[in-house]
């Protein structure tokens, strides 16, 4: 595979050099024959890698979500908790840098919101209120907390100067709450449920995998049969029907775990066959007998080397992993029967959004959707950059 993709990357570099302190997507025109087949797998598939474009984007977008989820604390102007109870379901503030009096100023600043009522369809309405402007400051303090869970403090990014006025980037929800505070700590919940679950389906994937392509027989045949049975049954009712089955008394916390469990006792299906095939493949090779006559134990065979040889795999399929596990998190606290308030992730928050009439008047409370979009995109996108630099034929 490795020479395959030298002679890939040989016919189509052309000469020139990488930037500074970086492996080169193309090494120098001196002796680049010689580069390429000195190079390792790894800075081959980096050099593939760099030339895919979107995944070059996925990859900062998905670093700033997670260090967003990471810091949401801090990079917000509140708390999830916090309510403003004359700001229910209010739209959101427009920042501006424009005022009809003093003119353009470099300090930003929202206008308050009053409530007007519709005289004809008694619908309680918002509107800016001009004779009030709130300006933004940056290092603001505001509701206290624990950095990291660790450090108290009552400073935020950004904040208005009156901490008893609201700043609704993307508006408020029934209950007076922020919803931009709320997404980015939804994100905690959501992304780093992803990352668990797939982390729970890639070590039940491999082990099993591995050992019904390393053993066969009798014991291949049961772990066949197995994930037969799991792969018939239809995935999202078998999602509802177990996680309808946590118990209600659970804490919010046992509940999420509890969760990722189900998630990961379904999923690790797809990642077993394919290792159970490639283990099929390699278990006869020179390599292999050479380990088991110099006296390695069976598992460590499987995970010094076998395993290591298709690495690149794994983690693409990993990568293609992950978005399919936050939408089936977000889809069954959609529909009330996965996390439940008051933990708070995208697919609670898009509870609010299963009314027709409340999006009509109230179209704001779609933005954790935009969210999961962009995410599952991005996530995509990487996968894709993966494939294409660990194939060896493209």
């Amino acid at each position: 595979m490795i020479a395959a993709i030298r002679r890939r990357l040989g016919r189509n570099a052309p000469a020139g050099g990488g930037d500074a302190g970086a492996p080169s997507p193309v090494p120098p025109a001196s002796g680049a024959e010689d580069a390429y087949e000195a190079a390792s797998q790894w800075r081959l598939m980096w050099w593939k890698f760099r030339k895919h474009k979107l995944a070059m984007i996925a990859v900062p977008v998905l670093l700033l979500l997670y260090l967003t989820a990471v810091f949401c604390d801090f990079l917000t102007p509140t708390v999830p908790t916090a309510r403003f109870t004359e700001y229910k379901n209010a739209p959101p503030q427009q920042i501006r840098f424009v005022d009809p009096e003093t003119g353009f100023s470099l300090r930003p600043f929202v206008y308050d919101l009053k409530q007007e009522m519709d005289r004809e369809t008694f619908r309680r309405t918002f509107a800016d209120d001009t004779t009030r402007k709130h300006p933004i400051r940056f290092f603001a303090q505001g509701e206290p907390y624990k950095l990291l869970g660790l450090v108290p403090t009552n400073v935020h990014l950004f904040g208005l100067e009156d901490p008893n006025a609201p700043l609704l980037l993307m508006g408020s929800d029934s209950l007076g709450r922020d919803l931009f505070t709320r997404i980015l700590y939804g994100a905690r919940i959501s992304l780093s449920f992803g990352l668990l679950g797939i982390a729970l389906t890639l070590v039940l994937g491999l082990v099993i995998g591995g050992i019904s392509g390393y053993m066969g027989g009798a014991v291949d045949t049961f772990i066949q049969r197995v994930i037969d049975l799991l792969v018939c049954i239809p995935t999202i009712p078998l999602w509802m029907a177990l996680a309808a089955a946590l118990p209600r008394s659970w804490t919010p916390l046992e509940t999420y775990f509890g969760m990722i469990l189900i998630f990961s006792v379904i999923d690790w299906t797809g990642l077993a066959r394919v290792v159970r095939g490639k283990v099929l493949s390699l278990r006869e090779e020179d390599f292999t007998l050479a380990a088991r006559l110099g006296g390695a134990s069976d598992m460590r065979i499987i995970r010094k080397h076998l395993l290591p040889s298709f690495s690149s795999y794994i983690i693409v399929s990993t990568t293609m992993a992950i978005p399919s596990t936050i939408l089936g998190e977000t889809a069954l606290s959609f529909l009330g029967i996965g996390l439940q308030p008051p933990v708070v992730s995208w697919g609670v928050l898009l509870q609010d959004a299963q009314n027709l009439q409340t999006l009509a008047h109230q179209p704001w409370l779609l933005w954790p959707a935009a969210f999961v979009i962009v995410t599952v995109l991005m996530f995509n996108f990487l996968g894709d950059g993966l494939r294409d630099a660990a194939d060896p034929y493209k």
